[in-house]
């Protein structure tokens, strides 16, 4: 009894079960090198783009470390609101008339303590599309707003109507297809600074509407360049893969909540032209867009919508310089659906491709409570295009 006392040992100190640890942490560390931690696939038909990514935007051409425990697609798109930082930004709001008599609401960062750029007159512009029903108070807004202050930039964000806290003055919002709000906002912009460089950055379907916005217009906008992140490319394959099971619990749902939520606190006002209490029995995007959206803008049906709304059927007609990034595991733009063939006919068309990071996650690091590689890509292009952009304009 006295010797089994004395060699008696836990799991782990009897060595086998520490072996087993250790021999797991070794298999789990090789399969994450070998499959997960990868370089990401940058297509660009344009040589002079490429190296001009490659010299002045170099993340893009990096091996991206997703966050060792959470780099799954569903995972890092649920995590990232509650495990990023939010930085404090002091707005000033200004709201803006339509010409149909309504109002949009502008949230301006304008960064007056610049010391790069202490002329406001030509102080560089980033305008910011949020997604679906997100705001100027978004985590990844923030950040970007973060990334263009320590360069010295300004910032301004776009806040679709009747979604910031401003009351809807006609019977209309918004939707991925429509860019009169956008082409509105772009020329308020430009004006109050026109001899300031000017770009823009749309993150999921701010980023759709940017697109086709860029695809109306070609080469004539004053925006030098634009950045988009996690886009939706066809409307079709998007709902489609969240009406699948697992996605429609953890995304689909939400998703038609928080639209509801957005249009009910307005519903004197929309009640006027929709059966709001058809709106509200919707359970899918796809439901609420057939009742609402569609109807709203005039489509016959809600594939018109649909198809209009697909930025893939646009991109040939980009006329400047666009980086877009995606991953192939966001269940919101299966990768199947990225236009791949198509950004290779546009030379102003870069896509960066990485192979995990979910639907504007790009969490990276042990802890990944600050910056997301979202976020590298964006400062890293945002500066490239104000500090060295003339190397790509001549394209």
């Amino acid at each position: 009894l006295y010797l089994e006392s004395q060699v008696r040992v836990g799991f782990l100190g009897s060595g086998v079960g520490l072996s087993l640890v250790l021999g797991f942490g070794v298999a789990y560390a090789c399969y994450y090198l070998n499959s997960i931690a990868k370089k990401p696939q940058l297509v660009a038909s344009n040589d002079r783009f490429c190296r001009f990514l490659e010299e002045y935007c170099p993340v893009v051409t990096e091996t991206y470390y997703p966050t060792i425990w959470c780099w799954e697609g569903r995972v890092q798109t649920l995590l990232r609101p509650f495990i990023t930082s939010r930085p404090q930004v002091q707005y000033r709001n200004e709201l803006i008339k339509t010409a149909d008599g309504g109002q949009i609401s502008l949230d301006w960062f304008d960064n007056n303590d610049s010391s790069y750029y202490p002329d406001a007159s030509t102080r560089p512009t980033v305008l910011l599309l949020p997604g679906l029903t997100g705001t100027s108070k978004e985590s990844y807004i923030l950040h970007m707003i973060h990334q263009s202050e320590t360069l010295g930039y300004r910032c301004v964000v776009f806040n679709n109507r009747g979604i910031a806290g401003e009351e809807l003055l006609t019977p209309r919002t918004y939707c991925a297809a429509n860019t009169e709000d956008l082409e509105a906002v772009i020329h308020h912009v430009h004006s109050l600074h026109p001899s300031a460089p000017f770009m823009a950055a749309g993150v999921s379907m701010g980023g759709m509407l940017l697109l086709n916005y860029l695809g109306k217009t070609g080469r004539d906008t004053p925006l030098m360049a634009a950045a988009i992140f996690s886009a939706g490319w066809n409307v079709f394959e998007s709902v489609e893969s969240l009406e699948k099971p697992l996605n429609w619990l953890l995304f689909n749902y939400y998703l038609t909540t928080c639209l509801q939520s957005s249009v009910s606190r307005h519903r004197q006002m929309l009640e006027k032209l929709f059966d709001m209490d058809l709106v509200m029995k919707a359970r899918t995007v796809r439901e609420f867009d057939k009742q609402f959206t569609s109807v709203m803008f005039g489509y016959r049906s809600i594939d018109d919508y649909y198809e209009d709304a697909s930025p893939c059927r646009k991109l040939k007609s980009v006329g400047i310089p666009v980086l877009c990034l995606n991953s192939v595991d966001d269940v919101f733009s299966p990768a199947h659906a990225i236009p791949v063939e198509t950004a290779k006919q546009n030379a102003n068309v870069a896509l960066v491709l990485t192979s995990c990071g979910g639907h504007i996650g790009f969490l990276e690091g042990i802890w990944p409570r600050k910056c997301t590689y979202m976020d590298r890509v964006f400062k890293q292009f945002v500066q490239a295009v104000f500090e060295h952009g003339n190397k790509i304009f001549s394209m």
